[in-house]
């Protein structure tokens, strides 16, 4: 086991907000979002009770794919401003409790990235190795590709030197040879630099891509991803002890402990429960609690300095690619029955107000949900105020619309035209004039103050980012019943009502002294004995939830 600093591990109880600083507030006017937009709502994110701002690349860019073509590592796409900006988000960001991750996209470059315009001149030009090239097309990849709308081959013949260079993405963005020595040296380099300018970790892009060995040259076995990956980790923990290594992981659970580096935890710090996520969906389309209430059962339990990230939504496509196909068109039946709804035939391009028909009591219970569960809950950005997709956008771009700040014209988004904006924004039920965080921060009972109350619970348990789960026996089908419990004895009980009927919920916890009761942490405080086996019976009203906490005798209120 490599040694590892931990330093102080504020993610495990942080509030992560995504955002893309292209669509989030435009300062100049010029139709574009930047980071002086940015700068200027990180009061907006702090009002909300976030802690933890992720931002989605930024960096110099063909905008071939919404910002994932990079040119270069260590820059800034003008359109959106410079490095000082950057460095005055990060330290105004910090002056509010908030610190900054950014996306770490080294899986790739753009095929206009100086490395790759070297590399393809020819086969003895010194980055020639910084990529992956082979001289006949390996046969059978189709499958495999990421985007088969637009990719028929993992690999593309490059016609002035007559070699294939892997990429398992767009052609336009070849795969770097992550086994190459130097190729790792400037992966080390780019993330100091960003750590030396203030963030505190990365979101990195694709792991699974990134840290592979299917399409490394050489011996196979030469190059050990996982042993790399905890080289990764050891270099930016010497950098800076508390930074944070997230991961886009979306494997089998059983795959997803290799890249927390296994029982030694020494890989990455947090991956997204993408296994958990699908399962909330496919509980969802069947008012049945029990595929979710599985997966939590099968959650590998992690060590100390390893977590789940719980999200609802993120700015892919919403993939279904690890349920069964009789599952996945489950959900396609319930939730985007049109094809122009789905995508990839894995996952779907929608938002959750849209996909429950705008159902508040459902979307209410799908976020007590994830902040309930143990893990960090991470927020894309819009969905604290309900905002929508809008088909009319083409692919995954459809939920990367503007952010709707106010009713007025393009949603208090831009003063610039609207045909200068990066996407339009929806219309009609979810537009700007009926969805937006003006009117919704003046309104209490708005879905904007529920989630900033849901927040500000969250963080006022903090021992919920360190507990670990227990499914609860639960006679009805439709409520999931979970613990969490930490080692300091604290213990919260989450129940979640799927289905559109309510119930009377039994509980059991054993073990708990007699005069103890659970008080409701989301309305009002109200205690509820226990008797002394230590059950109860609640009422749960339709797509009802409740955070209940464990008081014993002796025990301070909970105020």
């Amino acid at each position: 086991m490599r040694m590892i600093e931990t330093g102080d591990l504020w993610w495990k109880n942080a509030v992560v907000y995504c955002a893309d600083i292209e669509t989030f507030y435009d300062w100049n006017g010029d139709g574009c979002g930047d980071i002086r937009g940015m700068t200027e709502r990180i009061e907006y994110l702090a009002d909300l009770g976030i802690t933890c701002l992720w931002l989605m690349p930024f960096y110099p860019t063909v905008r071939k794919d919404d910002g994932y073509d990079i040119t270069d590592f260590f820059g800034v796409d003008p359109r959106l401003g410079n490095l000082g900006d950057f460095v005055e988000l990060v330290r105004t960001a910090r002056a509010h409790g908030i610190r900054v991750i950014v996306d770490f996209v080294m899986n790739h470059t753009s095929d206009a990235h100086p490395w790759f315009k070297s590399a393809r001149r020819s086969r003895d030009d010194p980055y020639r190795n910084y990529y992956v090239w082979s001289d006949t097309e390996p046969k059978g990849t189709g499958k495999d590709v990421v985007f088969p709308d637009q990719e028929d081959s993992l690999w593309e013949l490059d016609p002035k030197t007559g070699q294939y260079y892997l990429h398992h993405f767009y052609k336009h963005q070849p795969d770097l040879n992550i086994a190459n020595p130097k190729v790792q040296e400037e992966i080390s380099r780019t993330l100091g630099f960003w750590l030396q300018l203030g963030v505190s970790g990365f979101r990195v892009d694709a792991v699974p891509f990134l840290f592979a060995d299917d399409g490394a040259p050489g011996d196979p076995g030469i190059f050990d991803p996982y042993e790399y990956l905890g080289d990764v980790r050891n270099f930016v923990n010497r950098r800076l002890g508390d930074a944070v290594l997230l991961g886009e992981v979306n494997v089998p659970y059983r795959d997803q402990k290799k890249f927390f580096g296994g029982n030694d935890g020494d890989g990455l710090n947090m991956q997204f429960d993408f296994i958990g996520m699908q399962s909330v969906y496919l509980s969802l389309a069947r008012g049945n609690a029990r595929p979710l209430a599985k997966a939590l059962r099968q959650r590998p339990k992690l060590d100390i300095t390893s977590q789940w990230a719980n999200f609802v939504r993120n700015h892919d496509e919403l993939t279904l690619d690890k349920l069964s196909e009789t599952e996945r068109q489950e959900v396609f039946d319930a939730f985007g029955p049109e094809e122009d709804m789905q995508l990839y035939g894995r996952g779907l391009r929608r938002r959750l107000p849209s996909m429950l028909g705008g159902d508040e009591r459902r979307m209410r219970m799908v976020y007590s949900l994830a902040f309930s569960l143990p893990g960090t809950p991470v927020l894309f950005y819009g969905e604290e105020i309900g905002m929508a997709e809008n088909l009319d956008v083409p692919g995954r771009f459809a939920v990367r619309t503007p952010m709707q700040w106010t009713d007025g014209d393009n949603g208090g988004f831009s003063t610039a035209a609207k045909r200068r904006l990066p996407r339009p924004l929806p219309d009609g039920l979810y537009g700007p004039e009926r969805v937006n965080a003006a009117a919704q921060r003046h309104d209490h009972e708005s879905f904007w103050w529920f989630i900033r109350d849901l927040i500000y619970t969250y963080r006022q348990q903090p021992e919920i980012g360190w507990s670990t789960a227990e499914v609860l026996d639960q006679p009805h089908p439709a409520v999931l019943a979970h613990a969490c419990r930490e080692k300091s004895g604290w213990v919260m009980v989450g129940l979640h009502n799927f289905g559109a009927e309510g119930c009377l919920v039994p509980l059991t916890l054993d073990g708990v002294p007699d005069g103890s009761a659970l008080v409701d942490l989301l309305d009002g405080r109200a205690a509820y004995p226990l008797d002394a086996q230590g059950r109860i019976e609640l009422q749960l009203d339709p797509y009802g939830y409740r955070w209940l906490r464990l008081l014993r005798p002796g025990d301070a209120p909970i105020v």
